[in-house]
């Protein structure tokens, strides 16, 4: 016969499953991706009913802002990690044009292999994110200076090698088979950075949540001397941060140039605001050490929407920046209530 008390008591075991359940339901809803999923859900049901009639719903209304958030997804996640870590990258609106004419220039008028240019787009990528990261963690400047400078410098050389080259500031690339399925085919609709977009959602979640390097991340955006104090390499991570999210931005140009078999040399400052929009509406706080993954991919998914589905809708097209006004707005107001919340939920379970 079981004792009541037993550890064994099934009614106790359901009891602490329940209760663990329940932990984590409001763990949740305390958490910044909450507040995201919640504009989200708005946003979608929203331009559901408006564009019902219009066929938002279809494959053709879904594929338009899921392909667009992924080129932005694939971007804004590092984006966000670094404003977790309390510093900023802007100069990611060059680095993606000019990983996309690295592409056209190496494979399509000096006939090298696909690989190679892939591999110098994504090694340009690196070096410019590694120069970011050199300047911010070896001076006082801030990273938002730091990286405007940045932005202007990559786009002026990007420009002006585009011209010694092919004189032209502009190319089109005719990528082989293996290369356009791999990198700019289509499945059903969806491009193949959808699909890229998922995987790195994927290893970016486990890298922030689940091993022990995410943590550091989180702290320097908390305090920095601590971290320091507690022999995290903040250097060193701070730079391979700025490393990952240059190198993503020009991996997305990788994709861009062999989905859309063309390239430009000007530099994409709608890709700035677009990035930077979507962590904040992801529940990232602008002074850091607060944010999660899955957060920014609902910001993203929210931003897309707003932009480019709302051609689906009755809704009038220059409202789009109205909405996106509004949603960054509430988002900022929302986003430190959220981080109270989780701060207080902390504390009571510590007690």
């Amino acid at each position: 016969m079981t004792e009541p008390n037993s550890n064994n008591d099934p009614v106790n075991t359901t009891s602490a499953e329940g209760s663990s359940a329940g932990s984590s339901f409001k763990a949740f809803f305390r958490s910044p991706a909450a507040g995201a999923l919640m504009g989200f859900v708005a946003v979608f049901i929203l331009f559901s009913i408006f564009g019902y009639s219009r066929n938002f719903l279809s494959v053709a209304g879904i594929t338009t802002w899921v392909n667009f958030a992924s080129l932005i997804g694939m971007i804004a996640i590092p984006v966000g990690f670094l404003m977790i870590a309390g510093e900023l990258d802007i100069s990611t609106g060059a680095v993606l044009p000019a990983a996309t004419m690295t592409v056209a220039i190496v494979c399509e008028h000096y006939q090298m292999p696909e690989v190679i240019g892939v591999a110098a787009a994504l090694a340009i990528g690196a070096l410019i994110g590694f120069i970011n990261g050199f300047i911010v963690t070896r001076t006082r400047v801030p990273s938002f200076i730091v990286t405007l400078a940045t932005l202007f410098a990559v786009a002026g050389l990007t420009l002006f090698l585009s011209i010694f080259f092919i004189n032209n500031t502009n190319s089109f690339h005719h990528p082989p088979e293996w290369a356009k399925s791999l990198f700019g085919g289509k499945v059903y609709g969806f491009n193949s950075s959808v699909f890229w977009w998922a995987g790195l959602i994927a290893a970016f979640a486990f890298f922030l949540h689940y091993s022990p390097k995410g943590s550091w991340v989180f702290a320097l955006g908390g305090d920095q001397e601590s971290a320091r104090n507690a022999g995290i390499p903040v250097a060193r991570l701070k730079i391979a941060l700025f490393m990952v999210c240059s190198t993503s931005a020009a991996f997305a140009g990788v994709l861009q140039v062999m989905t859309f078999s063309s390239a430009t040399s000007q530099a994409n400052f709608g890709l700035i605001f677009n990035t930077i929009i979507s962590v904040v509406v992801g529940g990232v706080l602008l002074t850091g050490g607060f944010g999660t993954v899955m957060g920014i991919v609902f910001g993203v998914l929210t931003l897309s929407i707003v932009t480019q589905a709302i051609g689906f809708t009755e809704i009038d097209r220059n409202l789009s920046f109205l909405i996106i006004g509004v949603m960054l707005l509430i988002a900022v107001l929302l986003n430190d209530t959220f981080r109270h919340l989780a701060t207080s939920w902390s504390g009571t379970k510590k007690k």
